[in-house]
């Protein structure tokens, strides 16, 4: 019988294997970020990687590890991580395996107001204001999911019906920009569309983890509700728990975690639905172990796809996004044949 970690008032029942399991996960992640720091078309070796990152200096070497690569890896790494952790709030709050932030509406909210900044808005604001624009779109979606779903009161199922018609609508509103759009302008916005890293620097991420790093401590101090939530309404109600408020709260953080990702990077789709499946398979249910195993998986998916798009087609360079979507829709096909058999 395992014995609960207590200090004070404060226990915990430890997670057991799941934190061994967690941990290959992280070295494998490492393992992954060294490999993409060396290939490209300038192969570097492990030890190059090593000193480079050690003792900077300004060397050929030096510099396109700290210039191009590294930012590519650190912003794969935490978009990935922002959609993954984001995907696993979502799934757990609406209690449906399908639900993702592109599917709940969240991504093509973000998609489309960042569309509609390029189409409209470059020539008059900087550049700057496109993370502002995707993340406001973002939330702009998630409370109109959130309003119309509304019927004294939300249930699961309304959420994700609601998010459903919410995303197309955001996504003909894209169609529609990019059709009547000036035509250089939308060309930009083609491009951000397919969702990339290409171009990384230390400014996207610095912008982007100015808005994780308060997100994260929210949802630190909330993952207790976050999985009080996922036990059902009922059931969080005889806990004490304020089930429409929190919610809402648990949504707002989910929401404003993938706007900011994919303000950043463009739509990386699938991710948000990938990744806690594999890290519940992988780690279980305890929310907290699964939320830092989906952080992970989601990272190691961008960051493979990026791999594979400078790697595999050098020397062209495709963008991520086109990898994960092609493995993110087998994955969904998948998920939608078990369920299947399950109800036969």
């Amino acid at each position: 019988m395992q014995r609960a970690w207590r200090i004070g008032a404060f226990s915990r029942l430890p997670p057991g294997p799941a934190l061994g399991r967690l941990a290959v996960l992280i070295v494998l992640l490492l393992a992954v970020a060294v490999l993409s720091l060396s290939a490209g078309q300038h192969w570097l070796s492990p030890a190059k990687v090593f000193q480079a990152l050690t003792a900077p200096g300004h060397d050929s070497d030096a510099l396109v590890i700290h210039l191009l690569r590294l930012p590519r890896v650190v912003l794969a790494l935490l978009a990935g991580g922002a959609l993954g952790v984001a995907g696993l709030l979502l799934q757990t709050l609406v209690r449906n395996p399908l639900a993702s932030p592109d599917l709940m509406g969240v991504g093509p909210g973000a998609a489309a107001a960042a569309v509609l900044f390029l189409a409209y808005g470059a020539g008059v604001a900087a550049p700057n204001w496109l993370p502002v624009a995707a993340i406001a779109g973002a939330l702009t979606c998630g409370a109109a999911v959130y309003a119309l779903a509304w019927r004294g009161g939300v249930t699961p199922v309304r959420l994700v019906l609601t998010g459903v018609a919410v995303a197309s609508l955001a996504s003909a509103v894209t169609t529609f920009v990019l059709v009547r759009g000036p035509a250089n302008a939308t060309m930009s916005a083609y491009v951000w569309l397919t969702g990339s890293v290409f171009g990384a620097t230390w400014t996207d991420i610095g912008r982007l983890a100015a808005w994780l790093a308060p997100l994260a401590i929210a949802l630190a101090v909330l993952a207790r509700h976050a999985a009080i939530a996922g036990l059902g309404d009922a059931l969080a109600q005889g806990l004490g728990q304020r089930v429409e408020v929190m919610r809402a709260v648990l949504l707002t953080v989910a929401v404003a975690m993938a706007g900011a990702a994919v303000s950043c990077t463009g739509p990386l789709a699938f991710t948000g639905l990938i990744a806690p499946h594999l890290a519940r398979r992988l780690i279980g249910h305890s929310f907290g172990v699964a939320a830092w195993a989906s952080a992970a998986i989601g990272g190691l998916l961008v960051m493979v796809a990026d791999l594979a798009g400078r790697v595999l087609f050098a020397p062209r360079d495709l963008p991520a996004g086109i990898f994960v979507a092609a493995l993110g829709a087998v994955f969904f096909v998948q998920l939608m044949l078990r369920s299947r058999h399950r109800a036969d």
